[in-house]
């Protein structure tokens, strides 16, 4: 989970803001789905809902400094919506369960 926070945080660092938003994006999804591949099988659906969570955090802390903007504004600019037309990679309703025992 670390290593997820420390790519993703390197991807919106405050010396990437002369990028385009699209670009961040497009430099995240890949990390994304290779993270929820790995992790998908079993029960991680509370790790799946925390990286999306903190990928919208940065994502929104990002775009606020790009544009020059206070705060995160979570509610009334940087909504799911928003995050949906990015086409940001979302790891919710990824996860398989799978039994416990083996099959006979």
């Amino acid at each position: 989970m670390n290593v997820l926070r420390d790519e993703v945080r390197a991807a919106t660092s405050r010396s990437k803001t002369e990028r385009p938003v699209t670009a961040v994006v497009s430099d995240l999804n890949p990390v994304l789905r290779g993270w929820a591949a790995y992790f998908r099988n079993g029960n991680s659906g509370r790790k799946f809902n925390a990286v999306d969570g903190y990928v919208h955090e940065r994502l929104a802390i990002f775009a606020s400094r790009k544009h020059r903007l206070r705060g995160r504004n979570w509610t009334t600019r940087f909504t799911c919506g928003w995050i949906t037309r990015l086409g940001v990679y979302r790891h919710t309703g990824n996860v398989h369960r799978a039994t416990a025992h083996a099959s006979r």
